[in-house]
């Protein structure tokens, strides 16, 4: 076992913890039953050291194959892979930090005198015992010893193949990445292909993801132990404390290594790269289109991010858009409106011509059927094309117009009133 290991994985053993997780220890004799008690006033569980031989379930005078045989079967049974009860990963936890304890002759021999609190550093102080200050906290991480049983994984247990280990050092999906792109309003409409050019994060060729320089592997961190977390023990009036926390040296993945000169270590480099990209017909602004597998790539083997690809639209000089519909004016005389007339009218398919009939009321309403966008998804349904009319009224008239609109208006007063009208 490597000196510094933690037994405890917090949060799943993934690297970033980022909150302190507090156990406490006795301050000594032998260990006590496992009872939780919540400390109001900091907020932190403190839990009691649970007794090692009753966490294997073997008496105090159990040998070393007793002990190793007990460990096996409840390994087995409290491994959070198989056992999917609460408080299971932590009973898991006791189990490899009891027989890591008594399963080495020195640790033993301190744990059955001073209790768990000899073993991780709390009778360093005491009179007589001047070589036991340095022995604090060398538990292993509880997953890397139960793979050392198992062959790295649960696949060697009976009924339990397929299920994978778990390594801090995991594969990362890279994270998605965004492109804004603007489009005509055409383009938006009946759809197009496009060349974008996307800055993003790409696997460095030169140390092939992995970080490390050419010629060099990874090794254990030594401030860890491997383990991904280091330990402080703080003692207060209630015993000794331990604060639980991400490596700073390795961040967490329990592994150094001479980093790469060209990607400094993070195993991607920036580049850029041109993607080819279909715009479906009917995209509108806000639409988001995603391209899989064209975002950042992931760390250590892991799978690339998505890319997004977010549009606006540009506005057309005659025509609006609400949905599916296209709407635009046109502005006729009082004299078409009255007579009816044939105008053209820009589309999004081209000019077309619009008859307006006699008697058009001003702010009528003309549909123009399946001149319309194409519905996203389903580009043979379009929508309609609305025309709103206008009818324009002059503000003044020449001397024979007026004329006329009067002799018109006296034909109009005739028909209303009638030959008898007084």
């Amino acid at each position: 076992m490597q000196a510094g290991k933690l037994g405890t994985r917090i949060g799943g053993g993934h690297a970033g913890v980022q909150q302190p997780h507090l156990l406490k220890q006795p301050a000594g004799g032998r260990p006590a039953s496992s009872r939780p008690r919540l400390n109001s006033r900091r907020g932190a569980v403190v839990v009691r050291a649970a007794d090692y031989y009753s966490l294997l379930g073997v008496s105090r005078n159990a040998d070393k194959k007793q002990i190793k045989q007990a460990y096996r079967q409840a390994a087995r049974k409290y491994h959070p892979d198989v056992n999917r009860d609460p408080g299971a990963e932590d009973k898991f936890k006791e189990i490899g930090q009891a027989y890591e304890a008594l399963s080495d002759d020195n640790k033993r021999a301190i744990y059955d005198r001073y209790g768990e609190a000899g073993l991780k550093g709390g009778m360093g102080g005491m009179g007589g015992m001047g070589g036991m200050g340095g022995m604090g906290a060398d538990f292993s991480n509880p997953f890397d010893l139960f793979e050392s049983f198992f062959g790295g994984g649960m696949g060697g247990m009976g009924g339990m193949g397929g299920m994978g280990s778990r390594t801090r050092n995991r594969a990362t999906t890279g994270e998605d990445d965004r492109y804004d792109l603007q489009l005509d309003f055409l383009e938006a409409v009946f759809g197009c292909a496009k060349e974008i050019d996307v800055d993003r994060l790409a696997s460095c060729s030169t140390c092939s993801g992995s970080g490390a320089k050419a010629g060099t592997s990874a090794s254990s961190c030594p401030q860890c132990g491997g383990a991904g977390q280091v330990v402080s023990a703080v003692r207060t009036p209630l015993g000794m404390f331990q604060q639980v926390a991400t490596c700073p040296r390795c961040e967490g993945t329990g592994q150094i290594f001479t980093p790469c000169d060209t990607c400094g270590g993070d195993g991607r480099v920036r580049e850029s790269k041109r993607i080819s990209l279909k715009v479906p017909a009917g995209v509108d602004s806000g639409s988001r289109l995603r391209v899989r597998a064209e975002g950042n790539a992931g760390k250590r083997g892991g799978e690339p991010g998505d890319l997004y690809v977010y549009i606006t639209v540009k506005d057309h000089p005659e025509l609006r858009r609400d949905g599916i519909s296209i709407h635009s004016d046109v502005e006729i005389s009082y004299v078409d409106a009255i007579l009816g007339t044939q105008v053209k009218v820009t589309t999004v398919d081209g000019p077309v011509e619009l008859k307006i009939p006699s008697g058009t009321q001003p702010g009528t309403t003309l549909l123009m059927a399946k001149r319309g966008v194409p519905r996203l998804g389903n580009s043979a349904s379009r929508g309609d094309h609305q025309v709103h009319v206008r009818v324009r009224i002059p503000k003044s008239i020449s001397s024979d117009e007026r004329k006329l609109v009067e002799q018109l208006k006296e034909m109009q007063s005739k028909a209303k009133f009638g030959p008898f009208s007084f």
